[in-house]
């Protein structure tokens, strides 16, 4: 592209934005009409037969737009003002969307600000929709004022004489009427463009809420990421090891291949279940059925416990888990903290099938008492395999980060490394316990 081309498309840029500013103007001057018309109607009230809305009397009119103009900021004040604002001014004013607030005027510091801004689009909208009005007939006639003699015929109130070589100012005072109509709604348009920002752009409160929003979404993609990686990335390293071992005994071992089939059957049925619970959530009234239902979908101790170290033990994997008297029943644990420890326990169990399949695993669940809290803790360790561990995953295991997250959330710590060749998970958890045991639901 030449650079004629480059300015002739950056002429036709500024026309058009020019012309959506004069649109945006004109718009303000209609916005304020009903106000001014209301005005004029008290006036006219007040002082019969000489406040009018269209006589010759351009002192009233003035007066009237003054008047109007406290009566527009009132109404500035409308929440949802700021919403219609910020729409004509995003597709008529040329201004970004990021600098401008979205949704309604929710603080009273947002509300003085889009009264502010009403105001001044209503009040330059008013002016240059009258200008617009008068200036251009006017125009007109003084550019053909030289070469019609009708029009030299009638009295016209010039500053000038209507003959001789004053007669060919007429053109140049009507082509200056038309520089000074399109300056005026250059300048306009460029003040509401500057104060745009300012007036509709979002307050200290507005850049709070939006971050909070923010931190709300990111938190809850990551116990989506959470509950997706601890209960469908179990099931999964599961039944591939369940299909690993039937593979390798197809031939001399019926019975342990039908059951592995059954096991590899049963488990992806749960995690099709808890697939199906986890993106629950991404409805939109998934919220308000749980707070309506009051249960929890996400497995516990007490109601996920038994399943999981089935599925464990049908890879072969032997796991030894030892429960202290001082917790049961499960069923008495704190609900949220008890599906902490069990996804805790998950991520654990499916950490030793991947790395160290086979090896046997050994689990503690243990009641600590301390004068400041009491604590759930839960302890595995299992031998580190001989073989080569299998390849990484090209992103990175996130488990135990998960686990960290997790425990944090509760105030709890979980932590996991290997130390003598025996790898080691330990996870802290404040305990909870309900008085009452929670009804069965079938």
């Amino acid at each position: 592209m030449t650079g004629r081309e480059r300015e002739t498309v950056t002429g036709r840029e500024r026309v058009r934005r020019l012309g959506l500013r004069w649109v945006h103007l004109l718009q303000g001057g209609a916005l304020l009409t009903p106000f001014f018309l209301l005005v004029m109607v008290g006036l006219g009230i007040a002082w019969p037969g000489e406040a009018t809305a269209f006589g010759q009397s351009y002192g009233w009119q003035f007066a009237g737009f003054g008047l109007a103009l406290p009566l527009v900021a009132v109404a500035g004040l409308l929440p949802s003002l700021r919403t219609l604002e910020t729409a004509s001014v995003r597709a008529l004013c040329g201004v970004r969307a990021g600098a401008l607030a979205t949704g309604p005027a929710r603080t009273w510091a947002a509300r003085r600000r889009s009264a502010a801004w009403f105001t001044l689009h209503a009040g330059l909208g008013a002016l240059v929709s009258g200008a617009s009005l008068a200036t251009p007939p006017m125009a007109l006639v003084l550019l053909a004022f030289p070469f019609v003699p009708g029009l030299r015929e009638r009295d016209w109130n010039w500053p000038w004489d209507h003959e001789g070589a004053a007669l060919w100012a007429a053109p140049v005072a009507g082509f200056a009427l038309l520089a000074g109509l399109l300056a005026l709604v250059y300048g306009a348009g460029a003040l509401l463009a500057r104060c745009a920002p300012a007036l509709l752009g979002p307050t200290p409160a507005d850049r709070l809420a939006a971050a909070e929003r923010r931190a709300a979404d990111l938190a809850a993609r990551n116990r989506l990421a959470r509950e997706l990686h601890d209960s469908v990335g179990h099931a999964l390293s599961a039944v591939s090891l369940q299909a690993s071992a039937a593979r390798r005994v197809l031939e001399t071992d019926a019975g342990f291949v039908r059951e592995a089939l059954a096991s590899i059957e049963e488990t992806s049925r749960g995690a099709v279940a808890e697939l199906d619970a986890v993106l629950g959530v991404l409805r939109e009234d998934q919220d308000a059925r749980s707070e309506d239902d009051g249960h929890s979908t996400a497995p516990t101790l007490a109601t996920g416990l038994e399943g999981l170290l089935a599925r464990t033990r049908a890879t072969g994997t032997e796991v030894d888990v030892t429960v202290d008297a001082a917790l049961e029943p499960l069923a008495l644990l704190g609900v949220e903290m008890s599906a902490a420890a069990f996804r805790v326990l998950q991520e654990g169990l499916s950490n030793a099938l991947r790395h160290a399949p086979g090896v046997p695993v050994h689990v503690r669940l243990e009641r600590h008492r301390s004068p400041e809290r009491e604590l759930l803790i839960l302890f595995m360790e299992n031998r580190m395999a001989d073989a080569d561990p299998p390849p990484r995953r090209p992103s990175g295991g996130r488990g135990l980060a998960g686990l960290a997250e997790r425990a944090a959330l509760l105030d709890g710590v979980a932590h996991a490394g290997a130390e003598d060749g025996v790898w080691r998970l330990t996870a802290r958890l404040p305990l909870e316990m309900r008085t009452t045991r929670p009804e069965s639901t079938s």
